[in-house]
């Protein structure tokens, strides 16, 4: 006898029906399982499951812990021996963080930070303990009023009274439009020479950087190397793989350019000027560049706190690490007397050899 038509329907639905129950147990089976089953290897939100969490993510995961140990003698093993009593349940979270805080600072990196909701660690010595060869009331008298010059992605620029260009850089924390370096590079493009000022620009998109780059390069060029973990060891890197920047396809400037650095021209502005540093037409000028070649990786503790490190070295086309910076073609530092006189010596000393090399006299 032909079975019934809800009979067929109940057979179909018999296999589906089946699939969802196991389907449905074994979500129940995973939700009843004890916590510890699913997150044993989790350090506690205690103050010493913070402590250890912190030390081993950064033991497993941090990039320059050779470099580091060659330059100055760091263990991170005796770190961790030399804070570990200093940690107590009956602390508060402000005296947790200092410990942290001061743990962090043995790394002697500004990549490496802490960010709670009252405050972060940042290490700063890599540029707190020099001049600062920059201040902001000196920019403004070479860049004059709101008027006196043009904005193109936060690119400030004009040209100057000796017919010298002058494009300040601040950061690199959003990107720049093509249509807007093409712009700024035919206003500047009869100027004998460019200055471009990346003082005091503590870095951001590495793709901002390129793309300023990619201005005064006029083929695909070898800039740099990137590495990256493959383990939990010092030591466990990937081998170097290359970075490229392809030329500008607008207008790209071909004559001499000055970059102006100090010690607070970090991490991705660190870059930049290691894009370009010994090419045709390039000097750089002012103080060593504070580093910052170590691509940052996020993290987060037990309690929430956030931490930030160094994970992937990257290198010159040289295969040079410039985590320690960049020193410049011409050493110059502000007069002690600049900002009293309105004279920005840095900036001066780049206007008298950009006319040096373009043999153009300087007003």
């Amino acid at each position: 006898m032909e079975p019934l038509l809800s009979d067929r329907l109940r057979a179909k639905a018999a296999p589906a029906a089946l699939k969802w129950w196991r389907t449905t147990a074994l979500l129940w089976l995973l939700l009843l399982l004890p916590a510890g089953c699913v997150t044993e290897d989790l350090p506690n939100d205690t103050r010493q499951g913070n402590f250890l969490a912190f030390w081993q993510t950064l033991d497993e995961k941090y990039c320059f812990f050779p470099q580091k140990s060659e330059a100055y003698g760091l263990d991170w093993d005796e770190v961790r021996g030399r804070y570990a009593p200093a940690i107590t349940e009956e602390m508060t979270e402000r005296q947790l963080f200092e410990v942290l805080a001061q743990m962090s600072y043995e790394l002697r990196d500004g990549h490496v930070n802490i960010f709670a909701a009252h405050d972060v660690a940042r290490y700063g010595r890599w540029f707190d303990d020099y001049p600062a060869n920059y201040a902001d009331t000196l920019e403004r008298i070479y860049l004059g009023r709101t008027e006196d010059y043009a904005t193109a992605s936060g690119l400030k620029y004009r040209i100057l009274d000796d017919n010298i260009g002058y494009v300040r850089c601040a950061t690199f924390q959003s990107g720049f439009g093509s249509g807007n370096l093409h712009e700024m590079m035919r206003a500047l493009s009869l100027c004998d020479g460019l200055i471009v000022d990346v003082r005091s620009n503590g870095g951001g998109l590495l793709t901002a950087a390129q793309d300023l780059a990619s201005l005064f390069l006029n083929e695909r060029s070898l800039v740099g190397y990137v590495c990256h973990k493959t383990g939990r060891g010092h030591t466990d890197f990937s081998a170097p793989e290359a970075i490229y920047i392809d030329p500008f396809e607008g207008l790209r400037w071909q004559k001499p350019v000055v970059i102006l650095t100090n010690r607070s021209t970090y991490s991705a502005a660190n870059a930049f000027v290691a894009y370009l540093h010994g090419r045709r037409n390039v000097t750089t000028l002012g103080d060593r560049t504070g580093g910052g070649s170590g691509l940052p990786l996020n993290s987060e503790l037990p309690n929430g706190w956030t931490i930030r490190f160094s994970a992937c070295p990257m290198y010159d086309a040289e295969m040079r690490l410039t985590e320690e910076g960049i020193d410049p073609d011409v050493r110059q530092d502000l007069s002690p007397d600049a900002l009293q006189t309105g004279r920005d010596d840095i900036i001066e000393r780049a206007r008298e050899l950009l006319h040096a090399l373009t043999q153009t006299p300087h007003a």
